[in-house]
């Protein structure tokens, strides 16, 4: 049986570690062929050998390494047919300390990154009158906020609305443009950083009772990204567990 995305020619931007290593395996399981780009040359090497992927050492927030990732990619393979934009840095900064410099350069990365994809990305799916631009936000900025977060909220709420602006000036090629919004997801970075009792407490906030993995927004991804979601562009899916439905915290019932 062959992959839901069997032959498909995929750039991942972030892709070294955490929630894009995790798109960038379900998606080569799925019979993806990988382009891997990431800041991080050494992680992001390491990845891509451990994908049978190819790589290149990017900064997204620069125009010149988008469109160099994407003529890699048409050089080797002749087409692109899905390009996902998960590059993204959260210093955490209360507003009253975030200089000038510290809020342009999360922008950069997180929504000017973003546009650079896609403006890379448009002219060769633009010419095949296909493709699938896919973008990682967040439930922080468009759904939800914290102390500390106030340039990264930004970033992410400007990418959903990057996200429909494009989907409508795109939509006459039959390119879908789509994202994501994680909520809290336990990567490798998590486990290191953070202690168990905090870990704990982040569980319990999510009525599903766990936090998701790299592996559960990858999921809704692959379907973004297959043709099962075809005649869906401009929106972008929550992956939570839950974490956004509950009033309050006092919100478990006792199964019958």
């Amino acid at each position: 049986m062959t992959g839901r995305i069997e032959g498909k020619v995929a750039v991942i931007v972030g892709a070294a570690r955490g929630i894009g290593k995790g798109i960038a395996r379900r998606f080569a399981e799925e019979g993806a062929t990988l382009m891997l780009a990431d800041s991080e040359a050494e992680a992001g090497k390491a990845s891509a050998d451990e994908l049978s992927a190819a790589f290149i050492h990017t900064d997204i927030s620069r125009m010149a390494d988008a469109e160099a990732v994407v003529a890699l990619a048409l050089e080797r393979h002749g087409r692109l047919d899905i390009i996902v934009q998960n590059a993204g840095i959260y210093p955490w900064q209360l507003i009253e300390n975030t200089s000038p410099e510290d809020w342009d350069r999360v922008m950069a990365v997180n929504l000017r990154g973003s546009f650079n994809a896609a403006r890379a990305a448009l002219a060769p799916m633009k010419a095949q009158r296909s493709g699938r631009m896919l973008f990682t936000s967040s439930i922080t900025g468009p759904q939800v906020s914290s102390p500390g977060h106030g340039h990264y909220s930004a970033s992410k709420a400007g990418i959903n609305g990057f996200i429909r602006a494009a989907a409508l000036e795109f939509s006459g090629y039959g390119i879908t443009v789509n994202g994501v919004e994680p909520g809290n997801i336990l990567t490798e970075g998590m486990k290191l950083h953070r202690d168990a009792a905090f870990i704990k407490s982040m569980e319990d906030a999510v009525p599903l009772g766990r936090l998701g993995t790299p592996r559960d927004v990858a999921n809704a991804f692959l379907f973004l990204a297959s043709d099962d979601a075809g005649y869906i562009t401009g929106t972008t899916i929550v992956v939570d567990g839950g974490q956004l439905l509950p009033e309050g915290q006092d919100f478990r019932l006792t199964p019958p």
